[in-house]
């Protein structure tokens, strides 16, 4: 009797393994808006908004390219926006409560080389703190960094931001449809400093896309199903001479 009950099981266990999730990776690079200048001292900034469109599957990861010339670091504020998800890229760098007060507009250095990712090793904020930083021959800050991710108000009071860089990661997009329309936004918040331009930025989007699959008829699983029959049938006949 303990040889019926084991045909069901093994057939049920083969059915269920013969389905696999197949995945696919997709990757997105859109380059946009170059040469763009950012008013300095204000408020109101520059933004671009691009639609992405024919992607399949869902976002897995997301990286942010910056290239910014000129100006002061520490007077920039970014975002990026899409599908009510916003997740702050730059939000006045350097400033904080150990800023001396001379230096309380944040970092003096001139511009971004950079790519901006939830897996890279240090947030953005007190980059000049850490063994990420580097600057180029232009003056810009080079490498990968995790978004400043501060929630505050880039007028806020210098000790506000100590504790509120990466309240907002990248990872806030994952599982979301990249199909729609993304908003970059950058602000010189602060008058003085020179002029900060946006030479070029790049969103490089995976998606993963999972596909369940069943084998066709008269595949592997056909002959094992097959062996799996008469091996019942042997223990049926064998049952019934006794």
């Amino acid at each position: 009797m303990n040889s019926f009950k084991l045909i069901p099981a093994l057939l049920l266990g083969c059915s269920i393994s013969a389905r696999a999730n197949i995945i696919y990776d997709n990757n997105f690079n859109g380059a946009f808006a170059n040469g763009a200048y950012i008013p300095p001292g204000s408020l109101t900034g520059w933004s671009d908004s691009e639609t992405i469109s024919g992607e399949s599957g869902v976002i897995s990861s997301l990286t942010v390219n910056l290239n910014i010339t000129g100006g002061y670091n520490g007077n920039l504020y970014g975002y990026l926006s899409y599908d009510g998800v916003l997740v702050t890229l730059l939000n006045r760098v350097g400033v904080g409560s150990s800023t001396p007060t001379s230096s309380a507009l944040g970092y003096w250095d001139s511009g971004f080389d950079i790519t901006l990712s939830s897996t890279a090793a240090n947030n953005l904020h007190f980059y000049q703190n850490l063994p990420g930083f580097s600057l180029n021959a232009n003056g810009q800050l080079t490498g990968a960094w995790q978004p400043d991710g501060s929630a505050l108000s880039p007028l806020s009071p210098p000790s506000s931001f100590d504790s509120s860089p990466g309240a907002q990661t990248l990872n806030s997009y994952a599982g979301l449809d990249p199909n729609g329309t993304w908003t970059l936004f950058i602000a010189d918040v602060v008058s003085g400093g020179g002029q900060s331009q946006l030479d070029s930025y790049s969103l490089d989007i995976t998606t993963t896309q999972a596909v369940s699959m069943v084998p066709e008829p008269g595949g592997p699983l056909a002959g094992i199903l097959a062996g799996l029959f008469a091996l019942g049938s042997l223990f049926t006949q064998r049952r019934a001479a006794k």
